[in-house]
């Protein structure tokens, strides 16, 4: 009998809650302790949210499209029948989480809370540590030599 490790990643927590939690906890004690932004650049930091907010989103459809397209679970505890390298695969290991954390920081840029913004990055630190390390074990064990390869020819985010 095969353990749930050798079937998955055996990542136990889905990374767009992270995301949301520690975007919502800032948003929570931005009422109670609020970072200042400067208001002669507020102009600059919608648009930079924006920009960030589609770039994000655009990220996160492409990547889950080609997942789809491979017919292989985009979730981190499902086993995977395939590893993608293609599309925004060709530049970063990670395009959805890279998805994520600029769709939280444009949010926090948009509307501006600063906290918000800095959680996006806490989030990607958490999801570095916990959850990309444990697929990254598991894609070495799943798809061997191919995936090795793809490793050193990739950066993990950027």
């Amino acid at each position: 009998m095969r353990s749930a490790e050798a079937d998955g990643p055996g990542v136990r927590f889905p990374p767009p809650l992270i995301y949301v939690a520690l975007a919502g906890a800032a948003w929570w004690l931005h009422e109670d302790w609020p970072l200042p932004t400067p208001a002669p650049v507020s102009g600059v930091l919608d648009l930079l949210g924006l920009v960030l907010i589609g770039a994000g989103l655009l990220l996160d459809l492409v990547s889950l499209a080609l997942f789809r397209r491979q017919r292989t679970s985009a979730l981190p505890f499902r086993p995977a029948s395939a590893f993608v390298a293609r599309g925004p695969y060709r530049f970063t290991r990670n395009p959805m989480y890279l998805g994520m954390t600029m769709l939280v920081a444009g949010l926090g840029l948009l509307v501006e809370r600063l906290g918000v913004t800095i959680s996006a990055f806490v989030a990607a630190w958490v999801v570095g540590r916990f959850v990309i390390s444990r697929e990254e074990r598991y894609l070495e064990r799943r798809f061997g030599a191919g995936y090795l390869d793809y490793k050193r020819q990739v950066r993990r985010w950027l």
